[in-house]
C-alpha cells in the first residue's frame, strides 16, 4: 500500500511539473532579459527579510546624519522637476496622527510623482500597472534616524514582459528617476 501511495503521489508531483513547465517555458520566452537574475535578486531580499514580501519588492536608503526631512524633500522635487516628472501629492501621515491624537509621533511622510504620459502608456500596456501608480517616496523615521522607501523599479523594468520601444526606455528613465531620488535625496545632494 505505501509504495503505490508514493508511486502515485509521485506521478502527480511529476505530471503537475511538467504541465506547469510547460506554461513556464513560454512566458520566459516572453520575459525582459536578465528577468532570472532580478527575480534571484528578489528571493535573496525576500529570505534576508524572514518572508517580509515587502523587504524583497523595495529600495531603502539611510538618510545621511544631520540631513533634515525638509532637505530630503527638497532634493526629491528638485530631481522630480530636473527629470521632468510630475509632484503629485504629499501625504504627510505623521502630521495627521500628530492632529488626530494631540501626540508627537515618528515622521512618515509619502511623496507622489508621476510622468503621466508614460503612465498612460503603461497602463494601457497593462491595467495592472495602474495599481504601482503614482510612484512613491516614503520618508519614515525610525531609531536610528530618517530612511527613505520605495518599490524596486527594476521589477517593471527588468521582470515583467517585454516592454516596446519608445515605452522600455520611458519606464526606464522614470525607474532612473526614483532612483536618484533615493541616492541624491538620502546624501542631501542639491
Amino acid at each position: 500500500m505505501r509504495l503505490s501511495f508514493t508511486w502515485m503521489t509521485g506521478a502527480v508531483l511529476l505530471s503537475s511539473v511538467w504541465l506547469t513547465g510547460c506554461g513556464t517555458l513560454g512566458t520566459l520566452g516572453k520575459l525582459e532579459d536578465g528577468a532570472a537574475t532580478e527575480a534571484s535578486r528578489m528571493w535573496d531580499r525576500w529570505i534576508e527579510g524572514g518572508g517580509d514580501i515587502a523587504v524583497a519588492t523595495t529600495w531603502e536608503r539611510k538618510v545621511k546624519s544631520g540631513i533634515t526631512a525638509s532637505e530630503v524633500e527638497q532634493v526629491l522635487k528638485q530631481v522630480a522637476t530636473e527629470r521632468n516628472m510630475r509632484d503629485v501629492g504629499t501625504l504627510p501621515l505623521s502630521k495627521e496622527l500628530e492632529a488626530r491624537s494631540g501626540q508627537k509621533e515618528k515622521l512618515l511622510t509619502v511623496y507622489s510623482f508621476c510622468s503621466p504620459l508614460t503612465a498612460r502608456k503603461m497602463v494601457d500596456f497593462s491595467p495592472h500597472m495602474a495599481a504601482y501608480l503614482p510612484c512613491r517616496v516614503s520618508m519614515v523615521e525610525k531609531e536610528d534616524g530618517l530612511w527613505l522607501y520605495t518599490l524596486n523599479m527594476d521589477m517593471m523594468v527588468k521582470m515583467g514582459r517585454k516592454l516596446p520601444s519608445p515605452l522600455k526606455e520611458e519606464a526606464q528613465a522614470v525607474r532612473d528617476t526614483i532612483w536618484e531620488m533615493m541616492e541624491r535625496g538620502s546624501k542631501g545632494e542639491f
